[in-house]
């Protein structure tokens, strides 16, 4: 498959790196020279320098001969005059543009067709989605919910006082008398599929599977109390913290916002009337004194810069703040200071985006049997996906002990109608049912049956 992507900033060189990683042929389009060579050499791609929505700039590229484009640059109006120019040339061209200001979304969602798109993706919006998410279900570093919401992927951290340290799988239910299944753990920065005699130890990020009820009886168990949050204090008034605050808006959870710039802060007060609007540098200790800091039930480090960000948390942290979640620019940030900066929860707007457009991708190439969702767990290194079964997959109907995987590749969960099975030996799974899949391996998942040795 020939994709182009036009403009290789963060969220556009996250996309090439992971495309490029599944063997896609792609050109990238950029004005900066130094960084398309840089890019070109680094994932084996093809660079063209010029304005992505001109016409010569494309043709160059070879949108004739392409079956995607990608649209990625910082500015929308550019990404969408680049997708509708692309479609005017190759009318069998599929286009993703990347679309961010909120004054655009109902305009492009209700006029898809006249701008050419395919897919409007918002890293910005999906984030403060999963901020929502957060805060709505507090508790775990990071929930991913499949099978309609009868399945979720949770995150623990295990620490030296947890129940859970020194203890082998194999001893983890009955310990906590619950019924899930530990999918993947990182140790040391590698992503592990374990089995049922590798033993947790203090450090271990620990991703769980299981129904929304036996999640929530395993933080009781372990003693992780979670009130109902009510107060929350947002660092930085960008677009994350404004799609959160109106997402938020009609509960009954009081929102106040720090942000520096006086212009961004009135803006902000006109449409957010309910939200506290503070004029003032969230990174002083003195500014989130005032706010009370130590009374909040949660804080959201949104400013533009990750470093920030990273402090915020931390002070907050210091301070007791039960749930801290920290917005982080760049993936590479987030793999180095998870496992050793309590920053609480991380949320990566580039690593969504990036998600989303794999998952079409993947779509795109496989229209059948293609994963219905692709979630990146354990800072990238493992993937989640969730499968249909159809007519065309292998081992209807025999149990799993007979079924040899892939390495490093486990079915985490199978869903029938309402009910829900962490899978065990004589498991087995039947057309239409629902199959959640984690990988850690090297190898692409495209379907189902890909899993198979």
């Amino acid at each position: 498959m020939k994709i182009i992507v036009a403009g290789v900033g963060k969220v556009g060189t996250s996309i090439a790196k992971q495309l490029s990683a599944e063997g896609y042929d792609l050109t990238l389009i950029d004005t900066n020279q130094t960084l398309l060579n840089d890019l070109v050499e680094r994932y084996d791609a093809i660079g063209v320098q010029g304005n992505c929505a001109s016409m010569p700039t494309l043709l160059e590229a070879g949108v004739m001969e392409a079956d995607l484009l990608i649209a990625s640059t910082s500015a929308d109006e550019l990404n969408l005059l680049c997708c509708m120019t692309a479609q005017g040339i190759n009318k069998n061209l599929q286009t993703i543009g990347r679309i961010r200001n909120h004054e655009y979304t109902d305009q492009v969602y209700g006029m898809i067709d006249v701008f050419a798109l395919s897919l409007v993706v918002n890293p910005e919006k999906q984030a403060a989605r999963e901020i929502e998410r957060l805060i709505r279900f507090p508790g775990f570093f990071r929930r991913e919910t499949f099978a309609k919401g009868r399945v979720e992927i949770a995150e623990l951290r295990i620490d030296k006082n947890s129940r859970l340290c020194d203890v082998s799988l194999m001893d983890f239910n009955s310990i906590l008398k619950t019924k899930v299944l530990v999918c993947a753990v990182v140790r040391n920065g590698e992503a592990i599929i374990p089995h049922g005699m590798f033993v947790l130890k203090a450090g271990d990020r620990v991703f769980t599977t299981g129904s929304t009820e036996a999640l929530s009886s395993l933080l009781k168990n372990l003693g992780i109390i979670t009130r109902k949050v009510r107060r929350i204090l947002l660092c930085g008034g960008g677009r994350v913290s404004r799609y959160f605050a109106q997402a938020m808006a009609k509960t009954d959870v009081s929102i106040s916002i720090i942000e520096q710039n006086r212009q961004r802060c009135e803006e902000l007060a006109e449409i957010l009337p309910n939200a506290h609007i503070i004029l003032g540098d969230a990174s002083s200790q003195s500014v989130l004194q005032k706010q009370h800091l130590d009374e909040c039930d949660a804080l959201i480090s949104c400013t533009g810069m990750d470093e920030l960000n990273m402090i915020i948390s931390m002070m907050a942290k210091s301070q007791g703040v039960p749930h801290v979640i920290t917005k982080l620019s760049r993936l590479e940030t987030g793999a180095m200071i998870f496992d050793s900066l309590d920053v609480g929860s991380v949320v990566c707007p580039k690593e969504q985006c990036c998600s989303t457009v794999v998952r079409y991708v993947r779509a795109m190439e496989n229209q059948a049997g293609a994963a219905v969702s692709v979630h990146p767990i354990a800072d990238g290194k493992a993937e989640a996906l969730e499968f249909i079964v159809d007519s065309d997959t292998l081992h209807r109907g025999e149990p799993l002990k007979d079924i040899t995987l892939r390495q490093n590749t486990i079915i985490a969960a199978i869903t029938r109608g309402s009910k829900t099975e962490l899978p065990q030996g004589h498991s087995t799974f039947q057309t239409g049912d629902v199959v959640i899949v984690v990988s850690s391996g090297d190898h692409v998942i495209h379907q189902l049956n890909d899993i198979f040795r």
